[in-house]
């Protein structure tokens, strides 16, 4: 026999045969033998040479080993194996075909023959050992090489995490009905002498592998079925005493001597897996089995690629020994799979000009796998041995031809087209008829495919292939392509999270007669076919479960669970040959060849860099799965991003009738996000694969009108992304210029929905209606139409007809149930419905199995059903499901293919399946409506969308717009009041907006809204109050929330919590008497001096402009005022306005409020309901100061139709006439005369103490008609502007003017200036401008009553207010007590309370004047300075004020002024007790109905300008006052603060019934329960009853009168009396608010209890009770963003140790796929909840890692007083410290401050995390002290750098860095290119810059440069601890 020696070999012609590729033909294999034989002898003679002269060169590396040479001796006592000294004698096998052949190389690596001997050593002297060594093949061959030579028997199992003790002792089956024991592979291998091989020890789990424990020490072991395997020598002494039948009834079994374990581990720690039990560790033998060395490989890899420069193949080497080094795995480099080198070279031998680089990638694809660090490491070795060549040498272009090989079965020749040369080579091919490339119609090839999947055809020729690239980037199509070309059969096997190695490999069934048998899955199916199994997903799939298919992929060889073997061909051939046995016979003894065309294709998304793979990131699928292991089974390629050329040929290819510009702007939106190196940017980008693409284009060619805007936010969900990535998205929409149009028209349009001769109509989209079989699964369902759910429909109907499955995602309660059952029934489709929840499995999701007479029958679940009837799957809660179950859907909907738990196969194709059995056809008409709840928090579902989102078209479903809703609950209660409804939908939209914010964690839904609608619909008595806390009392223990929402609810006037006792009404006073008081005479007869005419003279306007002002909106936060208690105040609200501004008009039409401002002019406008204020500023019109001080005094007219929302502003001092469109910012001046063009003022001002001339004035009492009057105080001239027209009338009078009241169009009441004398002037009604109508002026002549005295010009009352219009004549009865008819106007003056002059101004007789007369006139009342400006307006007060607040109403019968408090019978209206409030100023309210006065406080406002002594100058009171189209009046105090007012005495009473009824009439009668029942005494006559004399009360008996429920008699609550009657018994009840009141000493005892814990805690931090009312000041600012932070904290935490599935227990719950287990009566069939504890070698999750950068600069110092910025960042840092506080575990973080001294200013350090208050306290005040004295100058940016990179360098799981500046950068000269540069500088760290809104709009200027979702402005500092906390709550926690 010959002998083989291993020498060095030096000549490289020859090929070592184990090194052939396993597919190399036989013939030339032969060859090849035969030249290694030749050349043995001078071989060794060349070898020994060689290793003379390179021993000095090399060193004690490997070359001065003594050889060790292995021999084969034949004798005739038996054949003996030598290996350099150590023999071993063959023994004949029993079961030869057991024995691994073809695994030893005919000539060995000197390495390998020493691991040899070493192993025949232990093995002589019966011991176990243990092969230790890093991932790869190589330790599995030396094993089996060793077996192979010993000719010994080999069980072999590869451990996994679900092996199990039955896996390996015994397990039972059924046979017959009755339960057999079968030997597993340890007592196989124990009693026959076998050699255990027990693979990947590291894999399985802690408690399984002890079981081997005895039988490894002392050879023995108890086994369930009661017999004991007993070590030979043992057994042998007893044999000796006893016989065997004797031994064998005491069931004890001899271990063979032969017996022994191989065991092959790796390294755990450095290796993920668990550790080695001590005590199993302790009973093997170890060998290190490292790499080959590299002279060893290197001679391989020699004879490997013959056509390869050699040195190409040592420096490919080099890296792979560098890459495994100790340094590298230190840097974190997962090691490099030597032993993949081969097939490579195998690969470059035919390819010869293939890039060494692009080899490396698909060995090591480092860019997928490793970080920037990583990748720059490995590039660095690839330099340095010049493997970065993939610049010079191309790669393949593209496959050429696919052709059967003509001779050989099962290959195909490919021709590949590479640089400009063709090379031909073989591959394995399938079954079926090849293809030619690009023939497929549904395929579109794009240049950057093509090359791929050239180079797959390369890997293709030697090893299992794995693709890696993003979700929807067209794996499965390219991988099925490849298939096709090569004409496979496609085994696609979609994998999933719990996957075990049973369902990768065979799973248990029952045969129809009730025994137990094994179904091999598609996996070894497609291995004896020979198909290409298709491994989707292999990311998902636990390693350890994995790890059973490395032998099959390395070897191709497979041992089952029966005991069947899966062998290579041509180890098969071999085997077949050597024991001369047929197939059949090798089947019967389970032995099947693997087919030679059978491979692996795996397709799997990138892992994702850095991330642990810890059990928190695993339970979301994002891990580092590519670990060493995984690297040795495949050559990888990834699958590239296309360009966008060809994206865009693929959608246009795809998509026949795509609009090209729309495709044009998808594209350019994704690419811009996929090129953004911005984690929320790419996170974006994943929900826009190229399959969404394709979904988008498919709807765009179908509906082209559809915006793509809306496409993309419907794809990505936009309306549930975190604040931050949705803002990221609108900016890159509003880039790419696709911004939605605002929806005016559009979005209103009435949608309908009807059917119409079987055909549906929703909107513009009309479908079939379906004629169903099976009526009853068609839902049915109450639904209001509402537009909002119409849309919704529409849209589905449109993906619906597109043959899409749909998903919709909303917050719960908003109608998904609802929407999607009324959509089945209008389409008339039936249902089938799956709940998930968190315990499903894969296999409830399909089939449910059960035991029927010992057979194991699967029930289809609804999905089968579904799939089978084509229904239409209704899959509810889908997030509540693991992602890694809903997986599976991929494969459904993506193929139509799936497999079932009993082994049917669902189908899409009906020609595939009728050839095999068990399929199931999907019928056509299957579709999936899947719904989830939104991602996030406070759902804390699974990410469903996230993982499957884009396999479904998605749409949101929102809670109804407000109209929708509004409309929606009138259904649902149509007697509900429309204010009730109103209030409580805007409540609810308020609350909803706040969830969205994160102000509170519950997102409020429609669900609740009709809940309470639906109660007050039935039972309207109770309060709104009341019902509305059905909802509210989930959070009535949480103190912040229960604040914000009774907030909230006051805030539109639901008064939740209060007492209908809590009336608040003004007190009321009598009027005096009304008197008459005098004539007033019009003199139309008499001299010439008496009647003047006055000419007139008419010009047209000059108007200049327009120029177009800013119209800004800001919002308007309305508080409804009468939430806890009711007064005549209705509504209050601020209007943003500068501290400095001051108010100077109010004026009103129908419901909208104009409001003026003078410092600087500006103009508001607000509705009375409405949400916004429009602000127009002036301030360029009227220039600050002319010569210094002078200061605009304005007057607002809002004209009215056609020109509504258009005002004329007049300025008093210049006389300056603006007209202004509040909608279109249009400014026009209008010129009333041509001469004046602004005379020069003079230099006294309205507002100093000189009196002055008169300014100019604008009656606008008929700007409704839209004509004005102006004239000048002292001027003899009355101008009247017909806006309209654009005309002015001049009239020019006779007499000085002092005020000019319109008492009706033609009738007007002068005031000559110093007599005071009345004139009416009247006038033409239409001045046509031809005639120049005249004007006659009337003197009136005012005579007293009592016409004895004279009457004295000083009794002539000056007119404050005087109404245009009369009082109406019922009112004007009331007023005067006595029926009358007449016209008459309404009058106000210093000396009456109210006058009214009958008859005037219409009739000429004398008109009798009406008084109310004042006890004083309040001209005469001292105006004692009022309010807080005592101090400041000193003498000031001297001047008459502006405006008269004077107003009447009508309507009402009243007449309403504003009061100063000093001018109040304050006496009168407050008890002498009680101190009257500090208030603005009272309304006095004179009402000539009821004869009553009342003075209503008006609240002092918040802010008052400095400027005192002007304010005074405006009113006498802070306040002004004007009537309010809806009735009442609206007051603005010189804070800015709007309050509407309800004053008329009818309209109070309906408001104080509605808000009665809103509270409940809790009446407060204690509530009977009551029972009826028939009491079988008929009812006799009725009558009265006695009477009691003593009246006791009386309780039933039918003869008392005045009892309490008896039977006849008259009295309460009982049965056929004839009348109630109460006999006055006193019912004594205490008031409900008595009962729910607390003693006081309780609630004493309380709140000293509370004092003194507050004491004690202080005396321990020892802080001061000052410091800490500092510090509670700051911290309760910020309590409800703290309390919300650390909601959302809990629950991630809780998230985070959500309990996972432990298998294999022995108690729990019934695992289903273990029900045949339980039917054989396995114990562990069990599975349970519990927490997992990480995975050991996996990396420590480590805390995120969080700075907050805060300015501590001179500007925060300076401006706080301005904007309070410096308190607001210590507020935000307080935030930070309590939000974080006792979570150290989970976040690091520190707080450094930068300012003109430094950019590294430590206020909390990392390590030191403030503990208590004072602590926190000290920061702030360091903070504070800093920023008062340090240097001027900003670090903002170097700051910000800094930390970027000092916490790049720290070890985290995420970082964050948060800096907070103020924006004027630009002071600096800091451009803000370099700060974005700045903040995006490390993709590693997370950067946000939070800006305090600076001066103009420099910040919003800035955020626009800065990227997309990283800067905040906050132009109010209150939000930046809002701002502060949406960072937090979409980054740090959207992940932890």
């Amino acid at each position: 026999m010959k002998w083989l020696q291993a020498p060095v070999r030096t000549s490289f012609d020859t090929k070592p045969a184990g090194l052939i590729p396993p597919d190399v033909s036989q013939g030339n294999r032969l060859k090849m033998h035969s030249q290694i034989l030749c050349h043995g002898s001078s071989a060794a003679v060349a070898a020994r040479r060689m290793r003379h002269i390179l021993g000095a060169v090399l060193g004690r590396d490997g070359w001065m080993w003594r050889t060790h040479e292995v021999k084969l001796i034949n004798t005739s006592s038996g054949n003996t194996v030598t290996i350099g000294e150590v023999s071993y004698k063959l023994k004949t096998s029993r079961n030869p075909e057991l024995v691994p052949v073809k695994h030893i190389s005919d000539s060995l690596p000197q390495t390998v023959v020493q691991h040899l001997r070493w192993i025949m050593q232990k093995d002589l002297l019966g011991q176990d050992v243990f092969l230790i060594g890093p991932p790869g093949p190589l330790r599995r061959s030396i094993a089996m090489q060793y077996l192979e030579l010993t000719k010994r028997e080999v069980e072999y199992v590869a451990l996994s995490r679900d092996t199990t003790e039955t896996d390996l002792k015994q397990r039972r089956e059924i046979r017959s009905g009755t339960a057999f024991y079968i030997d597993q592979c340890a007592v196989r291998a124990a009693t026959q002498g076998r050699v255990l091989v027990l693979e990947g020890l590291e894999k399985a789990e802690r408690n399984v592998l002890p079981v081997l424990n005895n039988l490894l020490e002392n050879r023995e072991m108890q086994l369930e079925d009661g017999r004991f395997l007993m070590a030979s020598e043992r057994y042998d002494k007893l044999l000796q005493e006893h016989t065997k039948e004797e031994l064998d009834t005491w069931k004890i079994v001899r271990v063979s001597e032969d017996f022994r374990v191989i065991a092959l581990g790796l390294p755990v720690p450095k290796y993920k897996g668990n550790p080695l039990d001590p005590p199993l560790r302790s009973r093997f033998q170890a060998r290190d089995v490292y790499y080959l060395p590299f002279k060893d490989q290197l001679e391989l890899l020699y004879t490997a690629g013959p056509n390869i420069a050699a040195e190409r193949v040592s420096q490919l080497l080099s890296l792979a020994t560098t890459l495994c080094s100790q340094e590298s795995s230190n840097l974190g480099l997962p090691d490099f799979p030597v032993d993949n080198l081969l097939p490579a070279l195998l690969v470059l031998n035919a390819f010869p000009m293939l890039s060494s680089q692009q080899l490396v990638q698909r060995l090591y694809p480092y860019h997928s796998i490793l970080g920037k660090e990583g990748r720059t490491a490995v590039e660095g070795v690839l330099g340095r041995f010049e493997l970065l060549d993939g610049r010079r040498q191309p790669a393949p272009s593209a496959i050429l031809s696919v052709t059967r090989t003509k001779d050989l079965e099962g290959r195909a020749d490919v021709s590949l087209r590479v640089a400009d040369k063709d090379v031909t080579f073989q591959v394995p091919a399938g079954i079926k008829e090849t293809r030619p490339p690009n023939s497929s119609p549904t395929f579109i090839g794009t240049p950057s495919h093509a090359r791929l999947m050239a180079e797959m055809m390369q890997s293709h020729m030697v090893k299992d292939v794995c693709l890696i690239g993003a979700k929807g980037c067209g794996k499965s199509v390219i991988a099925r392509e490849f298939a096709e070309m090569l004409g496979y059969s496609i085994e696609p096997l979609m994998l999933y999270q719990d996957m075990t190695a049973r369902d990768l490999l065979q799973q248990r069934c029952t045969l129809p007669n009730g025994d137990t048998a094994w179904r091999p899955s598609p996996l070894v199916s497609a291995a004896i076919e020979g198909k290409l199994l298709l491994l989707d997903g292999i990311h998902r799939v636990n390693l350890g479960t994995l790890a059973v298919l490395s032998r099959l992929l390395h070897d191709r060889e497979l041992d089952l669970y029966d005991g069947t073997r899966l062998l290579r061909s041509d180890r098969y051939q071999t085997l077949k040959e050597q024991l001369q046995l047929s197939d059949q016979q090798l089947q019967e003894r389970s032995i099947f060849p693997i087919h030679p065309s059978f491979r692996v294709l795996a397709l799997a998304e990138p892992p994702v860099v850095g991330a642990s793979s810890s059990s928190s990131s695993s339970s979301r699928g994002q891990q580092q799965w590519l670990g060493p292991e995984l690297l040795t089974m495949f050559l990888y390629h990834t699958v590239t991003p296309m360009a966008r050329a060809e994206e865009m040929d693929l959608i246009q290819g795809l998509t026949r009738g795509v609009p090209k510009e729309a495709a044009e702007q998808l594209l350019h939106l994704t690419h811009s996000l996929r090129e953004a190196n911005d984690p929320t940017a790419q996170s974006l980008a994943s929900s826009l694969s190229t399959r969404q693409l394709l979904r988008i284009c498919r709807r765009l060619s179908q509906y082209p009108e559809e915006s793509v805007a809306h496409a993309v936010n419907k794809a990505c969900l936009s309306r549930f992304l975190p604040s931050l990535a949705r803002a990221s998205l609108q900016k890159s929409l509003a880039n790419g210029s696709l911004q939605d149009p605002p929806d005016p028209a559009e979005r209103t349009r009435d949608l309908s929905c009807s059917i119409k001769d079987g055909v549906l109509t929703i909107g513009n989209v009309s479908a079939p209606v379906f004629s169903a079989a099976e009526k009853m699964k068609v839902p049915d369902v109450l639904f209001y139409d509402n537009p909002q759910h119409l849309m919704v429909m529409e849209d589905m109907l449109k993906d619906f007809l597109l043959g899409e499955h749909l998903l919709l995602v909303g917050n719960q309660g908003v109608g998904k149930n609802k929407i999607v059952d009324r959509f089945l029934h209008l389409l008339n489709r039936p249902r089938e419905y799956l709940q998930l929840h968190r315990d499903t499995t894969v296999q409830t999701l399909t089939l449910q199995p059960s035991v029927r007479d010992g057979i194991i029958m699967y029930e289809d679940s609804p999905l089968v059903k579904a799939v089978k009837q084509g229904h239409i799957l209704v899959i509810d809660e889908a997030d509540k499901a693991p992602t890694n179950v809903t997986c599976i859907l991929k494969t459904l909907v993506e193929s139509g293919e799936m497999i079932l738990a009993d082994g049917r196969r669902i189908i899409s194709d009906p020609r595939e399946a009728e050839g095999r059995p068990n399929s199931v056809v999907m019928h056509p008409d299957f579709r999936m409506l899947v719904l989830a709840n939104r991602p996030g928090f406070p759902f804390l579902g699974n990410d469903f969308f996230g993982a499957l989102g884009d396999i479904f078209s998605c749409h949101a479903v929102d809670n109804p717009k407000p109209q929708a809703e509004l409309a929606m609950l009138k259904q649902y209660g149509p007697d509900v009041p429309d204010a009730t409804l109103r209030k409580l939908v805007a409540a609810f939209g308020d609350l909803r907006s706040m969830a969205d914010q994160g102000t509170i964690t519950y997102p409020y839904s429609t669900r609740e809204v009709v809940n309470i609608v639906k109660h007050l619909q039935k039972f309207p008595g109770e309060g709104l109050a009341n019902v509305v806390r059905n909802v509210f009392d989930f959070d009535s223990y949480n103190k912040d929330t229960r604040e914000v929402l009774i907030e909230a609810l006051h805030r539109h006037g639901i008064p939740i919590g209060a007492k209908p006792s809590s009336v608040k009404l003004a007190k009321e006073l009598p009027l005096p008497e009304v008197t008459m008081t005098g004539y007033w005479t019009i003199n139309q007869v008499g001299n010439a001096r008496r009647k003047l005419l006055c000419p007139t003279e008419t010009r047209p306007i000059d108007v200049k402009g327009p120029v177009f002002l800013r119209v800004q909106g800001y919002p308007c936060s309305r508080q409804e005022s009468r939430a806890l208690s009711f007064s005549e105040e209705k509504a209050h609200w601020q209007i943003p306005m500068n501290e400095v501004n001051i108010i100077c008009d109010v004026a009103t039409k129908d419901d909208v409020l104009y409001v003026a401002t003078c410092n600087p002019v500006s103009l508001y406008s607000m509705k009375e309901r409405g949400e916004t204020i429009q602000c127009m500023e002036l301030y360029d019109v009227f220039p600050r100061t002319i010569s210094g001080v002078w200061q605009p005094f304005v007057t607002v007219a809002p004209l009215g139709s056609p020109l509504d929302g258009q005002v004329v502003l007049h300025e008093e001092q210049s006389n300056t006439v603006l007209h202004l469109d509040m909608v279109t910012g249009a400014v026009r001046r209008l010129l009333l005369s041509p001469d004046t063009d602004q005379p020069a003022p003079k230099v006294s001002n309205w507002w100093s103490s000189k009196e002055q001339q008169g300014g100019h004035k604008m009656c606008h009492d008929f700007a409704h008609k839209n004509w004005l009057l102006f004239y000048k105080e002292d001027g003899n001239q009355l101008e009247v502007l017909d806006v309209l027209e654009g005309r002015v009338h001049a009239i020019s009078l006779p007499i000085n003017l002092k005020s000019v009241h319109l008492v009706a169009e033609d009738r007007w009441l002068l005031l000559e200036s110093d007599s005071n004398k009345k004139f009416l002037l009247t006038k033409p009604m239409h001045m046509a401008a031809d005639d120049s109508g005249v004007c006659q002026l009337h003197a009136i002549s005012e005579d007293a009553v009592s016409s004895g005295h004279g009457v004295g010009s000083a009794e002539l009352s000056v007119p404050q207010m005087l109404s245009c219009e009369q009082l109406p004549n019922e009112n004007l009865s009331a007023a005067l007590d006595q029926k009358i008819i007449s016209p008459n106007r309404v009058l106000a003056d210093s000396g009456s309370f109210a006058r009214v002059v009958v008859g005037f101004p219409d009739l000429v007789s004398p008109n009798e004047v009406y008084s109310f007369k004042r006890p004083v006139d309040l001209s005469a009342m001292k105006g004692a300075e009022s309010g807080a400006h005592v101090l400041l307006r000193g003498g000031l007060r001297s001047g008459t004020p502006k405006r008269d607040n004077c107003v009447g109403l009508l309507s009402a019968n009243q007449v309403v002024r504003a009061l100063p408090p000093s001018k109040v019978p304050l006496r009168d209206v407050y008890p002498k007790d009680v101190t009257p409030p500090m208030t603005a100023a009272y309304l006095e309210v004179t009402d000539l109905n009821s004869k009553k006065v009342k003075y209503i406080p008006v609240p002092r406002s918040a802010a008052v300008s400095p400027y005192t002594g002007w304010l005074s100058k405006v009113s006498e009171s802070d306040v002004l006052l004007a009537a309010l189209g809806s009735g009442g009046v609206v007051t603005v105090d010189m804070g800015g603060y709007v309050r509407l007012w309800e004053t008329g005495s009818d309209t109070l009473q309906r408001s104080l019934m509605e808000w009665r009824n809103m509270i409940g009439s809790e009446d407060g009668r204690p509530i009977q329960i009551t029972i009826q029942k028939d009491s079988n005494l008929d009812v006799t006559a009725p009558k009265h009853g006695k009477i009691d004399a003593n009246n006791a009360p009386h309780v039933g008996g039918n003869q008392w009168a005045g009892g309490t429920g008896g039977r006849d008699t008259a009295g309460l609550g009982g049965k056929g009396g004839p009348y109630r009657l109460d006999a006055g018994h006193k019912v004594y009840q205490v008031s409900q608010a008595e009962k729910d009141a607390v003693p006081e000493e309780v609630r004493r005892a309380a709140r000293e209890m509370g004092e003194k814990a507050f004491k004690e805690r202080l005396k321990e931090i020892d802080m001061s009770e000052y410091d800490a009312a500092t510090y509670e000041r700051f911290s309760n600012a910020v309590a409800r963003q703290v309390q919300s932070l650390r909601i959302i904290l809990d629950s991630l935490q809780a998230k985070g140790r959500e309990r996972q599935w432990l298998k294999n227990q022995s108690l729990g719950d019934l695992d289903d796929a273990k029900i045949i287990d339980g039917l054989t009566g396995e114990k562990a069939i069990y599975k349970r909840r519990a927490e997992l504890d990480p995975e050991l070698g996996s990396p420590q999750q480590k805390p995120k890692r969080l700075r907050v950068l805060v300015d501590v600069s001179g500007s925060m110092y300076r401006f706080n007083g301005v904007d309070g910025r410096l308190e607001r960042s210590m507020e935000a840092v307080c935030m930070v410290m309590e939000a974080l506080e006792s979570y150290e575990n989970k976040f690091k973080y520190d707080i450094v401050g930068h300012s003109g001294d430094g950019y590294d200013i430590e206020l909390v350090r990392a390590d030191k995390a403030p503990k208590n208050n004072k602590e926190r306290l000290k920061v702030m005040k360091n903070m504070h002290a800093h920023s008062q004295f340090c240097m001027s100058g900003d670090y903002t940016l170097e700051g910000t750098d800094a930390s970027i990179k000092e916490l790049a360098r720290e070890e985290a799981d995420e970082h964050f860095v948060v800096v907070l500046s103020d924006a004027n950068l630009e002071r600096y000269g800091i451009r803000p290119e370099r700060f974005a540069e700045v903040l995006t500088s490390d993709p590693q760290v997370n950067a946000f810059a939070v800006f305090i809104g600076s001066l103009g709009d420099q910040a919003e200027r800035l955020q626009k440069t800065l990227p997309a979702g990283r800067s905040f402005v906050a132009m109010d500092t209150k939000q930046i601890p809002q701002i502060l906390q949406q960072i937090f709550t979409s980054t740090m926690l959207s992940n932890a």
